[in-house]
């Protein structure tokens, strides 16, 4: 009987719904994420802060970092048991998204990214947010930009995306709660740029063929994708991959 390595053991499968590090194939994905989280480090800073839909928990390690004290919260039991074993410095709750099982304005700050276009019920999740948030709290949510994630498509591209928003759409979903008091982008940066000239968008090569028939030369461009090859910026936000909104509570 083969062995299994600690790190075999606790690696959480890669289903397609959510983001995991250490895997060749899935570092584009995963760093374009990460950039996010390492954003927020600054608005998360010395707070209480609730990451709402924590998957792998690799995000709310990154936030723990800056914050206080971090509650990942995702309703998938194993991701959950995951959390607790990998990332000891968070705390790690199963629950429903739809009703936050936290109390009353108990954090400083809630962030949820790349989890809101997962849900069926989006203006719950909202106003579940704006609950558990102290008076005048930052609540952080970033998602695909649909004008570039799914162009010209009636329904998302993603399967396991419900509804994906443009940054007017995200605003007007943040309204009836939140006042949003800057709008971002995440773009490709110079050397991401240049990757998109060079294997003629680099997205679609790395969709347009299974990871195992992949050339050696995307191969090797994929896997030297840093966090710090994606810029977050007001500019242009229309033309981004994923919106990163900064809100505050009404």
């Amino acid at each position: 009987m083969s062995s299994i390595s600690a790190a075999e053991w606790d690696a959480l499968p890669l289903t397609g719904e959510r983001t995991v590090p250490g895997i060749a194939h899935e570092n584009y994905w995963f760093r374009r994420h990460e950039v996010a989280y390492q954003y927020a480090l600054s608005w998360v800073r010395g707070a209480d802060v609730l990451e709402a839909g924590a998957g792998e928990g690799y995000g709310a390690a990154v936030l723990a970092t800056s914050a206080r004290q971090v509650f990942a919260l995702d309703y998938d039991l194993s991701a959950i048991e995951h959390v607790s074993r990998k990332y000891p410095q968070v705390s790690a709750i199963r629950g429903n998204l739809a009703a936050l099982p936290v109390a009353d304005a108990a954090v400083d700050a809630v962030v949820s990214l790349q989890t809101v276009e997962h849900l069926w019920n989006q203006p719950e999740f909202i106003s579940e947010c704006a609950r558990v948030l102290r008076p005048a709290g930052t609540f952080l949510i970033s998602t695909p930009n649909r004008l570039t994630f799914s162009p010209g498509l009636d329904k998302p591209l993603n399967p396991f995306h419900t509804r994906e928003l443009t940054a007017a759409e995200l605003d007007e979903l943040l309204a009836p709660h939140f006042r949003v008091s800057r709008m971002l982008g995440v773009h490709h940066g110079p050397r991401l740029r240049r990757a998109d000239k060079h294997f003629d968008g680099f997205v679609a090569a790395q969709l347009a063929e299974p990871p195992a028939t992949w050339h050696p030369e995307l191969r090797r461009a994929v896997t030297a994708v840093r966090a710090s090859d994606f810029v977050v910026t007001e500019d242009k936000v229309d033309a981004s991959l994923d919106l990163f909104a900064i809100a505050v509570k009404k």
